[in-house]
């Protein structure tokens, strides 16, 4: 039994309906509800005598430092066993650490903890880490993104790392701990015989000389499964330091974000080599790099081999032209396990995104999600969308989203997604402008088609 609710403002009527369901369910989602400090000892009540709670989150809410304090007191008693709690954006500091340091000393069932958004500060994690340490925390996920930390936090988390063999996903994305220290963390994994299934870094002021000892991580942990180091200068010359960790015959890494990472063509060459090794890799994002047509033509050349079984690819703000789409088209053709592709904010045009629907119109096209948001696609593009619409069997999301399109060209969608034929499940069309008249059409469209949802 749940209870699940998300940005709503709750009455005291409304609160009092809620306070016997805090008392019963087993999960307890009140996210973005406004609550206060206020509404604190009555969930703290709640939860006091609610045995069958594994999963509580509270994310949103401006709690502060003594609300979360009366919220865990709910959870000090024998037969608590919270699994999962979220308190991310709560409004706590690092003054409020102490007494959640000593209630995962209390809580052996405790497995994931979410504190992403709060003030904490190095001082707040230092306390933080003093009650992971206690031999009764079973922590396995820690989540600590826009926090407030240095490097000066590394050595607590390192230490953490180091004694928690049950540990399995580390989120410190978007601190300032740059490249001391994560370097102390990279130190910490390597003595840590933890595995590790996600480790995720974006934003963190890593350079291309921490690139050796992440490689270093990646070779080692044959458990991890997720690498984000998205937003940082990693540049093809630390890509080039990565890539043999990701090649090493023990690496099972199934998704690597390195997003507005400084990377170019020549970095895709070292990636290539990856891909066409490690079936294992499945999702890759490569957005916001300046890769142009040379790069999509690596990637293409790449994903037509059949060691490549990659399948969703962001490329989104890659500076690719019309000139790289007849390689895209060539994939759409031929891989068959590609699901996804972003490749929105490209100037590709009328004439790129024609070469797209030739791959496909084709039999073998497997594609299911295209993102072509803000590709400079006008009215003169969607007629070959349509038909493409009416061919295509594998296609269920497409997104045109601020494209040039008006009336004319949204009306021979509409035209084409309307039929029984047609298998597309979601259109999203933000930032379109067209008349009242297709406004009532689009809404009629939903109607007729109960399995499609048009989002603009």
């Amino acid at each position: 039994m749940s209870l699940d609710i998300q940005c709503e403002q709750l009455s005291d009527a409304r609160w009092a309906e809620l306070l016997p369901l805090l008392q019963q369910c087993q999960v307890v989602r009140l996210d973005d509800c406004g609550l206060t400090e206020a509404r604190c000892s009555d969930i703290s009540s709640a939860l006091r005598v609610n045995p069958a709670l594994t999963e509580l989150s509270l994310r949103g809410n401006e709690l502060g430092d003594a609300g979360v304090h009366c919220v865990l007191q709910g959870l000090q008693n024998p037969s608590c066993k919270i699994q999962k709690l979220s308190l991310q954006n709560c409004c706590l500091t690092g003054a409020g650490c102490g007494v959640l340091s000593s209630t995962l000393r209390s809580l052996p069932t405790l497995q994931e903890l979410h504190l992403s958004d709060n003030l904490l500060g190095d001082a707040g994690l230092q306390l933080l880490c003093e009650g992971l340490l206690d031999p009764q925390c079973r922590l396995e996920k820690l989540q600590l993104e826009y926090c407030n930390l240095s490097a000066a936090s590394c050595e607590p988390l390192a230490s953490v790392l180091r004694a928690k063999p049950d540990f399995k996903e580390l989120t410190v994305s978007n601190n300032d701990i740059n490249e001391a220290g994560v370097r102390v963390l990279c130190q910490g994994l390597k003595d840590s015989p933890c595995q590790l299934e996600a480790l995720k870094l974006e934003s963190c002021g890593i350079t291309s000389d921490n690139c050796r000892d992440l490689c270093s991580i990646v070779a080692s942990k044959a458990s991890l499964r997720e690498l984000a180091l998205g937003s940082n200068k990693l540049g093809d010359v630390g890509l080039a330091e990565l890539c043999p960790g990701l090649l090493h015959p023990s690496s099972s890494l199934r998704t690597l974000w390195i997003w507005e990472c400084g990377i170019t063509a020549k970095g895709c060459g070292d990636l290539c080599r990856v891909l066409r090794t490690k079936e294992s890799l499945k999702e890759l994002s490569l957005a916001g790099n300046e890769l142009g047509d040379e790069g999509a033509r690596l990637l293409c050349e790449t994903l037509l081999e059949p060691g490549c079984q990659l399948e969703s690819l962001w490329v989104k703000s890659c500076s690719f032209t019309a000139a790289c789409c007849s390689h895209f088209s060539s994939v759409l053709t031929q891989n068959k396990f590609l699901l996804e592709l972003q490749i929105s904010n490209n100037r590709l045009g009328d004439a790129g995104v024609q070469e797209l629907c030739q791959g496909l119109g084709q039999p073998g096209s497997v594609l299911r999600v295209l993102w072509l948001g803000d590709c400079d696609v006008s009215d003169r593009s969607c007629s070959s969308l349509a038909a493409t619409l009416l061919v295509n069997h594998s296609l269920r999301e497409l997104d045109l989203s601020n494209n040039c399109l008006g009336d004319a060209g949204v009306l021979q969608l509409v035209e084409s997604v309307r039929q029984p034929g047609c298998l597309l499940e979601q259109l999203v069309l933000y930032d379109i402008y067209w008349s009242e008249a297709m406004e009532d059409r689009l809404q009629a469209l939903e109607e007729e088609k109960p399995s499609l949802r048009v989002i603009s």
